[in-house]
């Protein structure tokens, strides 16, 4: 059974960073691509980064080129999402998705505020 469980969210000042984490289980990690989105309250869904299996990015969204950083480690099975210079317009819940077997999972979400 996939699972994916985010974390690393939280209440930050404009300026500030956060690591967040997704934890995958349930399948063969190394072997998938993955993915953040994030989604602002009454807003659409917005893919933020993606990251091959090779450990490149392979997209990051024009809105967070240059601050934002994803990255894996797939003796953790793990996927992080690295934020620096963060903005009150990145306040959302992110989550971590990825595909496998042609079935998409998420995660449930963590919250990230920046606000001061």
């Amino acid at each position: 059974q996939v699972r994916l469980v985010e974390s690393g969210g939280g209440l930050v000042q404009p300026g500030g960073s956060l690591r967040l984490s997704c934890e995958a289980s349930g399948y063969t990690f190394r072997d998938y691509p993955m993915t953040w989105y994030r989604q602002a309250s009454g807003q659409e869904r917005e893919r933020v980064a993606r990251i091959g299996v090779g450990g490149s990015s392979d997209y990051i969204a024009n809105s967070v080129k240059g601050r934002f950083t994803i990255s894996r480690d797939n003796g953790r099975n793990t996927v992080y999402l690295r934020m620096n210079n963060l903005r009150p317009e990145d306040t959302a819940d992110y989550y971590c998705t990825t595909r496998v077997y042609g079935r998409d999972y998420w995660g449930q979400g963590t919250q990230v505020t920046v606000s001061s």
